[in-house]
């Protein structure tokens, strides 16, 4: 594996920002950066072995600060959202910004997606660390939160999150990279097909909280059980899909053990060739379909990105879940350490 690290610029504050490139044996490559520790391209071959960027993404590293999409970025300290801001630990309440409707999303205005990380290669991965102050964006404790990257010689990325607190404290972690297997400007992906070891997601009120228990997808629009094409229900009359203009839910993954990896997700493209297994520790898979792009920052080799141009598969904890005792913790506590993994596995048979 070889791994090169390059200066890719410089904020006005004067904090450096570093982009890391991954290359296997077989010249599939991985490009990550130090904003929001992102998966900036993966370049991985189709069925005549080409290869192609099949992930969203800017050429100009201060495109990554405060985009809408969130673009590859790791969001938190608590990825998607927090009914209203309201969080309470050990009895005190804690107010965190409100910066999503009426509600708190990926941590706030200057999450850890909006950061620049310290970086470091180390060994066969390359390693990003942050760490969050005491009440930062409202969160007790201060935290530190590691992210390491590894690609493998048969083209898989994993990502393995850690994180440790000094005081009682919340956290999700994910990445919120959004995939095209055609190639990241090659238009919509509603022709992708994507199934989900998932037989029941979280209903959730208009504005993408969750209303409480999970419920079966059977016989509705959220069912994946079974491989569709993204595009096949998404225009339904269903709740779900007209509050987020198309999918943007929580699927509750089957079979969740704690710390135990599993599938999650395929996804499939049939015009390039290519195939994207999700494999993750977490209970849960946010699947957004890029409902809201338009107008987003200025995209790698000239692409402009519109709604439905990529989909984001973000494995993770459920949404408002501190305000939901019955749902999996994300309660972090002084001596433990949070871990989680994703991993993304492509293939082009």
């Amino acid at each position: 594996m070889k791994i090169t690290k390059t200066l890719w610029g410089t904020t006005p504050q004067g904090k450096e920002i570093f982009r890391y490139t991954l290359t296997n044996e077989s010249g599939a490559y991985v490009v990550l950066g130090s904003v929001g520790a992102a998966i900036v391209e993966i370049h991985v071959p189709d069925t005549r072995g080409q290869l192609e960027d099949v992930v969203i993404g800017y050429p100009d590293p201060m495109s990554y600060f405060a985009d809408g999409p969130c673009s590859g970025k790791v969001p938190g300290r608590y990825a998607n959202r927090i009914a209203a801001g309201h969080l309470e630990i050990g009895g005190k309440v804690y107010s965190l910004p409100i910066n999503n409707g009426p509600n708190h999303l990926h941590g706030g205005p200057e999450g850890f997606q909006n950061q620049v990380w310290e970086s470091r290669t180390d060994g066969e991965g390359v390693e990003f660390m942050y760490y969050s102050e005491d009440g930062q964006m409202g969160y007790p404790g201060a935290l530190k939160a590691v992210v390491r990257y590894e690609w493998s010689e048969a083209n898989e990325l994993r990502i393995t999150f850690t994180a440790e607190c000094d005081a009682p404290t919340v956290v999700n972690l994910t990445n919120h990279v959004y995939f095209n297997l055609d190639g990241h400007g090659s238009g919509t992906v509603l022709d992708h097909v994507l199934r989900l070891n998932a037989s029941e997601y979280l209903p959730t009120d208009s504005t993408l909280i969750p209303l409480g228990e999970s419920e079966p997808v059977a016989g509705t629009p959220m069912d994946f059980i079974n491989p569709k094409p993204i595009g096949r229900d998404i225009k339904a009359d269903f709740p779900a899909l007209n509050y987020g203009k198309g999918y943007d839910a929580c699927w509750v993954l089957d079979g969740y053990m704690p710390g135990q990896l599993q599938e999650a997700a395929e996804l499939h493209a049939a015009k390039s060739g290519r195939t994207l297994k999700v494999y993750t520790t977490q209970p849960g898979v946010q699947v957004y379909t890029g409902n809201w792009l338009n107008g987003c920052p200025a995209g790698k080799e000239g692409a402009t990105y519109h709604d439905y141009d990529a989909v984001a598969i973000e494995c993770q904890h459920f949404p408002d879940s501190p305000n939901r005792p019955d749902y999996p913790s994300t309660a972090l506590n002084p001596g433990e350490v949070f871990q989680e993994a994703i991993i993304f596995e492509f293939s082009n048979q």
